[in-house]
C-alpha cells in the first residue's frame, strides 16, 4: 500500500499551515518518512517554509524555496516537488495557498496526484471571513476544487480565537461544519484545539474527537531580520 500524499488548502488565516506541519511531524513520529512541501504562495508570513531546519534535524524533508527567495511572496516552484509526488516510499504533505491563486499551483502535479491517489483536507476556522457560515464555506469549498482540479476528501475544523477559545466557539463552529459535511457528504472527524488551550476543551464534542496541534509558526511581528518580497 502506498504511502499518503495528504493535500492540505484552507482559507487565508484557516491554520492550514499549522496543521500541515503538524501533520508531518504526526507521520514522522509514527516512524514514515514525510516529505512537507510548501505551496503556499499566497501568504507571506505563515509559511511551513519557516520550520525547515528544525524539522531536518527531525529528519523529515521540507521542500520551499530557499536563499534570498525563502521569504518572498512569489510563485516559485521547486522541480523537486513533482519527485516528491511520484515518491511512493515518502507520505508526502502539500500545503497549499489558500485562495483559487494557490491552488492553481496543483494544476501541473493533478495528472501524478491523481494517479498516486491522495487526500485533501479542508482546513476551516469559522471565526475567519469568508468562512463563517455554511454558505461560505460552501462557496470556498467549490472554488477551491474547481480551481484545483480535485475534490476535499475531509474537512477539519479549526475554529477558534487563539487565547479566547471557549467551548461554545468551538462547538459553534463545528455545528456549522457538521452542516457543510451532511449537505457535501464529506468526511469530518475532527477539530483541533492548540496545546496551551486545551485544559477546558473535552476530547469529544458533538461526536466530534480533539486533536492538538502544536504551535511551530512566528507571527509577522515576531519575524526579525527577515524581507517579505511583494508578489507580482
Amino acid at each position: 500500500m502506498n504511502n499518503k500524499l495528504i493535500i492540505v488548502i484552507g482559507a487565508f488565516g484557516s491554520g492550514k499551515s499549522e496543521y500541515s506541519i503538524n501533520l508531518a511531524r504526526e507521520y514522522s513520529q509514527k516512524g514514515k518518512q514525510v516529505t512537507l512541501v510548501d505551496l503556499d504562495v499566497v501568504n507571506p508570513y505563515f509559511r511551513s517554509r519557516d520550520i525547515r531546519d528544525q524539522f531536518t534535524k527531525k529528519g523529515i524533508t521540507v521542500i520551499a524555496p530557499e536563499g534570498e527567495f525563502q521569504y518572498a511572496d512569489l510563485p516559485m516552484l521547486s522541480p523537486r516537488i513533482m519527485g516528491a509526488v511520484q515518491n511512493y516510499s515518502n507520505t508526502v504533505i502539500l500545503d497549499v495557498g489558500g485562495d483559487p491563486s494557490g491552488c492553481r499551483t496543483l494544476a501541473r502535479y493533478v495528472t501524478n496526484i491523481k494517479k498516486r491517489g491522495y487526500e485533501m483536507h479542508f482546513v476551516i476556522n469559522t471565526k475567519r471571513p469568508f468562512t463563517s457560515d455554511e454558505n461560505g464555506i460552501t462557496e470556498m469549498l467549490k472554488m477551491l476544487e474547481f480551481t484545483s482540479k480535485l475534490e476535499v476528501t475531509e474537512l477539519i475544523c479549526n475554529t477558534n480565537l487563539m487565547e479566547y477559545t471557549t467551548f461554545g466557539i468551538i462547538e459553534e463552529g463545528i455545528n456549522i461544519i457538521n452542516d457543510v459535511s451532511i449537505k457535501e457528504n464529506i468526511k469530518f472527524n475532527l477539530f483541533t484545539v492548540l496545546d496551551k488551550y486545551t485544559e477546558h476543551i473535552p476530547n469529544q464534542i458533538n461526536g466530534k474527537t480533539r486533536i492538538i496541534l502544536y504551535y511551530f509558526l512566528s507571527k509577522p511581528w515576531e519575524m526579525n531580520n527577515k524581507v517579505h518580497h511583494r508578489g507580482i
